[in-house]
């Protein structure tokens, strides 16, 4: 078996473009939905959404690598990368370094490709790491890069991606790809998962591929979208990573990359109805402290943060008498008098009885924050 970079084609990559006109078309009407959605947004909430979507981003692509950071420091750094107000709050080099190549992706999305930039988003990412032999730079290392699974009785090699002594001419040829594709107008769904799969199949670095390469699929989006915001690729990818490093391993041996592009799209598509609902989310957050700031109590508001802090998905399982009086450190006689009160006011819905009992925030008239 010759691996594809092995094989007289490469980088010369095939696929049935009439197959990809529906998800190029409803990529493109998702984008103009999308950027509707935010000329009703103020600045103040411009700016959550910004801090959101980019935390989002830097946790989910940590994660899929198995890198597990604390949200509440990444979104300080974003914050602080962003020139906006932060808590003060500490974070690591690995939070610090994510944060700061995901908010340089969005100033920079319109920018062309460049090695210079690659290597810099290397050394944001390498933040810390004293265990590579090269930081902001491409792999030396003689040994072959390869992709193995993590059993040492019976390892598997999943993938060995070319020598390092190859990749310089690879990813000077690479970046040229990248840029043109984008003069030519390839269509922006095909442009973003070759341009992800293409870099991983070359595996540059000495450590961070994934990082960058789905850094690299977001930037094609945005200039594809022509706009800057975050696609949050990596929370739908991260949802399902088996299925992702399955299609991954599909594809290291044949040109022919459609199946690839398929499954790409669709998390493309996923990705961007997350982000509606997010902005979706932001204002009726907005909206719901416009209505109730007035009638919650100290304790109560705090309370209702802690559940929007939750995000999208909302807090797990509802929200219980005990888990109020964690929040706010009150005695249970009180938690119960400030949660009925919240019932009556409409801010919460109840559910369950006893000690199955459950609040929910009510956002809008149709729909609960679970």
């Amino acid at each position: 078996m010759k691996w594809i970079w092995e094989q007289e084609s490469w980088p010369e990559f095939r696929f049935d473009a009439a197959r990809f006109t529906n998800f190029e078309r409803e990529f493109h009407r998702n984008a103009g939905l999308i950027i509707g959605s935010l000329r009703g947004v103020s600045l103040g909430e411009r700016d959550e959404l910004r801090v959101t979507l980019l935390s989002n981003e830097a946790v989910d692509t940590s994660k899929i690598e198995g890198e597990i950071l604390d949200r509440d420091s990444v979104q300080s750094s974003v914050r602080k990368h962003l020139g906006l107000q932060t808590d003060g709050r500490r974070a690591k080099p690995q939070e610090t370094g994510v944060s700061q190549m995901m908010v340089d992706l969005y100033k920079s999305y319109n920018e062309p490709l460049t090695e210079e930039r690659l290597f810099s988003w290397h050394k944001m990412i390498m933040n810390g790491r004293t265990d590579l032999e090269v930081t902001g730079g491409y792999r030396i290392l003689t040994d072959p890069m390869q992709i193995v699974s993590g059993r040492l009785d019976t390892p598997k090699v999943f993938y060995e991606a070319p020598p390092s002594s190859r990749v310089p001419d690879e990813m000077k040829r690479y970046i040229a790809w990248f840029n043109k594709a984008i003069d030519d107008g390839m269509p922006t769904i095909i442009h973003a998962g070759m341009a992800h799969l293409y870099f991983e199949l070359i595996h540059p670095f000495e450590d961070g591929n994934g990082r960058i390469g789905r850094s690299i699929a977001e930037k094609a989006l945005a200039i594809g979208a022509r706009q800057s915001l975050i696609t949050s690729l990596s929370g739908t990818i991260e949802r399902d990573k088996k299925a992702y490093y399955q299609a991954l391993e599909r594809a290291n041996t044949v040109s022919d990359i459609t199946e690839w592009l398929l499954y790409f799209s669709e998390k493309i598509l996923e990705a961007q109805q997350y982000v509606q609902k997010t902005i979706d989310f932001i204002i009726d957050k907005a909206r719901f402290f416009e209505k109730y700031s007035e009638r919650l109590n100290e304790r109560q508001a705090k309370v209702a943060l802690r559940i929007f802090r939750e995000g999208v998905d909302g807090f797990k399982g509802g929200l219980s008498a005990d888990n109020y009086i964690r929040i706010t450190k009150t005695s249970r006689a009180t938690a119960s008098r400030d949660l009925s009160e919240m019932v009556d006011l409409g801010a919460l819905k109840k559910v369950g009885k006893l000690r199955h009992t459950r609040y929910y925030l009510i956002v809008s008239d149709d729909d609960n924050l679970e």
